[in-house]
């Protein structure tokens, strides 16, 4: 099973990634990762990330009719 963890960071010398906060216990086996960076050196908002993320081809996926397996009458209310 695959687990998402969004977190931010800083790239350091020799392009070493420092996350901003720590990674859970059992996160200790391989990980794919994506990199969004401003190339302008700027920070970058969540409209941007969002905005970004909606053009990226890995997550094309996300528009195969395979994967509309939720309807509007799964889960409960709160």
């Amino acid at each position: 099973m695959l687990t998402a963890i969004e977190t931010t960071g800083t790239i350091h010398v020799n392009h070493h990634i420092v996350l901003d906060e720590e990674l859970p216990e059992n996160a200790s086996n391989r990980v794919r990762v994506i990199v969004l960076y401003d190339e302008d050196g700027k920070d970058f908002s969540e409209s941007d990330w969002l905005k970004t993320a909606a053009k990226n081809e890995a997550f094309e996926f996300l528009s195969d009719e395979a994967e509309d397996i939720y309807t509007l009458e799964d889960g409960k209310p709160f």
